[in-house]
């Protein structure tokens, strides 16, 4: 067993058999994602994308409260584990051949989960969908405790509460799987609290030595992955529009406006230097930047679904109203302005002029709605208009 001296796991150099999983330093320079990383979230593309068929299903037919729990339910599930996977591999990724099998587990919860989602996203049966969480987070408990056996003091205390956390929790699961349905949903609101718990209690007296530059690198590969489900979307739309030339004076304009607001998500999302707000903050500032992700990444994912769905609405496929297939998009893409701002780009505003710009955007999106077919391509046009203004203060500011 050798010591973890690697400042570039997975990047051109040899895999060794084995290495004692020390804690990374947080001043590592160059901390890139490495292509295991990039890997295991090319996986998570695939429930991902499971998510958003069963949502644009449940929506199309006018189930709306149906298919928005389960949609929350199963984002929830896929989102924490690549979360938990994502904070770990930032302070104690050696990259060595357990911690690549430990990984590989993973990915195979990540399929297995991926699987049950159609079922689980009905209420159906959700037993496949759970065993696959279950296997992800039982690589990641092994992930923990090998860090334990490796650390000393308050490092290896911090490690064994992870690991403990997740198998209480992970029992937890199993029991509620095996209870009537009726305690279905009150059970996963009380699970889902123990696991976002779990964090804020292992950590409260040493926090992990996570690097900020990685950690914002992460967040934003994953919030491309979950827009690009809106570019596939938007395709869709032209192949659509090829296919039936009649409905092309409809799909176009929805497919460009659906390209408008991904662009400009991306834009937005990317405009700030996020690592250095990381960088300079506390435990719980952290944790609430990490925690209201959630809310980015599953809205950055409607947004695709709600491009579909008006897609289908526009080729008669959907037995929705106009209204509610352009809702579809609108309200996802007000939600990613609104968290995107209020997680990570307030913080850099220098003013209430550039603090109002990405709430008045949303709100100018949401009003689109009411625009019938024209819904789509303008609140491309806004999204697009936000970041020309966002360009334009930034611009005053440095003159």
């Amino acid at each position: 067993m050798t010591e973890h001296t690697s400042t570039g796991a997975g990047h051109g150099r040899a895999v060794m058999p084995i290495i004692r999983m020390r804690a990374r330093s947080r001043d590592e320079n160059h901390r890139a994602s490495t292509p295991l990383e990039l890997f295991f979230d090319l996986c998570f593309v695939v429930a991902a994308a499971q998510a958003g068929v069963q949502l644009v299903h449940a929506v199309a037919e006018g189930h709306y409260v149906d298919g928005i729990a389960g949609y929350m339910f199963v984002f929830f599930a896929l989102w924490w584990a690549w979360v938990n996977f994502t904070w770990f591999a930032s302070a104690y990724d050696t990259d060595d051949v357990p911690y690549r099998i430990a990984t590989f587990v993973q990915i195979c919860g990540v399929l297995v989960f991926a699987a049950g989602i159609p079922d689980a996203f009905d209420g159906t049966d959700r037993t496949t969908a759970i065993v696959g969480y279950l296997i992800m987070r039982i690589a990641l408990t092994c992930q923990w405790l090998r860090a334990a056996s490796g650390e000393s003091g308050a490092a290896r205390t911090t490690a064994l509460q992870y690991a403990a956390g997740l198998v209480i929790v992970q029992a937890g699961w199993i029991v509620l799987l095996l209870m009537p349905a009726s305690a279905w949903i009150p059970g996963f609101f009380v699970l889902m609290i123990a696991e976002l718990a779990v964090p804020a209690i292992a950590e409260r007296n040493h926090q992990t030595p996570w690097h900020p530059q990685h950690i914002a690198e992460r967040y934003g590969l994953f919030t491309i992955i979950m827009l690009g489900e809106t570019i596939a979307a938007a395709t869709i739309a032209v192949q659509s529009g090829i296919r039936d030339f009649d409905a092309a004076d409809l799909l176009i304009p929805i497919a460009v406006g659906g390209v408008l607001i991904v662009f400009s998500a991306l834009w937005i999302y990317f405009a700030v230097p996020i690592h250095e707000y990381l960088a300079n903050q506390g435990n719980r500032a952290v944790l609430l930047w990490g925690y209201g992700h959630y809310f980015v990444f599953g809205s950055a994912a409607a947004i695709g679904a709600g491009i579909e769905v008006a897609v289908e609405e526009a080729v008669g496929e959907a037995h929705i109203s106009t209204f509610a297939a352009s809702a579809a998009v609108t309200i996802p893409a007000a939600m990613f302005l609104i968290f995107v701002w209020l997680m990570h780009s307030r913080h850099f505003k220098r003013d209430r002029i550039e603090q109002a710009v990405l709430p008045v955007s949303a709100i100018l999106v949401l009003a689109c709605t009411f625009a019938g077919h024209w819904a789509v391509p303008l609140a491309g046009l806004v999204a697009a208009g936000t970041v020309g203004v966002g360009v334009g203060l930034s611009t005053r500011s440095k003159s």
